[in-house]
């Protein structure tokens, strides 16, 4: 098969703002397309994207996997055992473990601690200009991701800026500076969490790391390696992309006037809305883990393909007027958090967060105001603004 190839930078400027234009020429293209600054075939379709995320003949996990320069070893070393990255048995034994102790009841019921979290951050806003992204789209996640692992809330900062430095490897600005950062920020929290681990094992509390350390099946165990990536994969993917997300619905909501109407939504679907409307996620990618026939594509073992998470999203022949935000919009089809096998394992936390926190600023601030123009970071395959600076208006 022959595919209609196309090229796009992600880091044009143009593109950095509004990449949906790009998606919809090249979903009119086609449900496949060879995407040349990628050198990838993408799926452009929502019911290809989605049929691809739960084909077993699709893995994150490369069958022919490259050497790893010595220099990046401590970021692969940890990567070498997070559920993202790996395929089964190990993945099925490793999500398993998991999920016995992040469990959907205990997800549902930090929602109060979420909505009280939402008020105190916002008691402490200064008045007037604030910018909403430091203060309140990234405290939200990284606090209550810290509470739930049993990790200081002191340390947020920190993880922060290490989790921003290891997820850099993910995105098209990716240089030798930003390598040698994630190395520095993959052995600096390595070696924060062995301690930390240390002191659980010690002194257990009633938190999710004392559950992951005693968590076992038939007698089976997380590892130390293996308990230090899975809590950085959940530190990292339980704020990064919920960030985006919540930021991008603040900007929908603002540019067309709906926080008064906020707290009167129904806040599980707009969450789904918000996600669907400006995913924080825009692209994610498999390896064909054997010779396949894929909806007409032929990939041999060990290519590659791109799943365009963006261009699914906004796909017309699943959402009317894709284009618009409409938060009554039943848009639960949509595949921000992927689907099948590496479905988000913290899709419920990050769905609560949006769900309890926007109706809070909404309440408090309705007539929320961006200060200037708002710009998205040259971040992709993320998608998330640089500022959310804000005029804070109370009632």
């Amino acid at each position: 098969m022959t595919l209609p190839r196309v090229a796009q930078s992600p880091q044009d400027p143009g593109f950095v703002q509004d990449p949906y234009p790009f998606y919809d020429h090249i979903r009119q293209t086609g449900a496949w397309v060879f995407w040349e600054d990628y050198d990838l075939p993408c799926a452009t379709t929502l019911p290809l994207v989605n049929a691809l995320l739960r084909d077993r003949r699709l893995g994150r996990e490369n069958p022919f996997p490259d050497a790893v320069p010595a220099h990046l070893e401590p970021f692969y070393q940890i990567e070498r055992y997070s559920m993202l990255e790996l395929e089964p048995p190990t993945h099925t034994r490793l999500r398993g473990l998991v999920m016995r102790a992040f469990t959907s009841r205990k997800i549902a019921g930090l929602g109060p601690q979420i909505t009280a979290l939402a008020h105190e951050l916002l008691d402490e806003m200064p008045a007037g200009e604030v910018d909403l992204l430091p203060t309140f789209c990234e405290r939200i996640p990284v606090i209550v991701i810290c509470r739930l692992l049993g990790v200081p809330e002191d340390a947020a900062p920190q993880l922060l800026s290490w989790s921003h430095d290891m997820v850099a490897m993910y995105q098209a600005r990716r240089d030798r500076a930003v390598e040698e950062r994630a190395v520095a920020a993959s052995i600096a929290f390595d070696r924060y969490l062995r301690e930390l681990i240390e002191e659980r094992r010690a002194d257990p509390r009633e938190d999710l790391l004392s559950d992951l350390i005693k968590v076992e099946e038939d007698g089976d165990r997380l590892s130390t390696a293996e308990l230090v990536s899975t809590m950085i994969l959940l530190l990292n993917a339980g704020h990064e992309a919920t960030v985006h997300a919540l930021g991008n619905g603040i900007k929908a909501i603002c540019e067309r006037g709906l926080g008064p109407e906020v707290p009167k939504m129904d806040a599980p679907v707009l969450a789904d809305e918000v996600m669907r409307f400006d995913p924080p996620l825009h692209l994610f990618t498999r390896y064909a883990m054997e010779d396949v026939e894929l909806e007409g594509m032929s990939l041999q073992k060990g290519e590659q393909v791109g799943l365009l998470l963006g261009a699914a999203n906004r796909d017309p022949d699943v959402f009317p007027s894709p284009h618009s935000f409409i938060p009554d919009r039943l848009a639960g089809a949509h595949v921000a958090l992927g689907a099948g096998l590496h479905f988000c394992v913290g899709a419920p936390l990050a769905r609560l967060e949006i769900a309890r926190s926007l109706p809070v600023l909404f309440s408090r601030f309705p007539n929320l105001t961006p200060s200037e123009p708002l710009k998205f970071a040259d971040r992709y395959h993320f998608h998330g603004l640089e500022r959310l600076p804000v005029k804070l208006k109370p009632l």
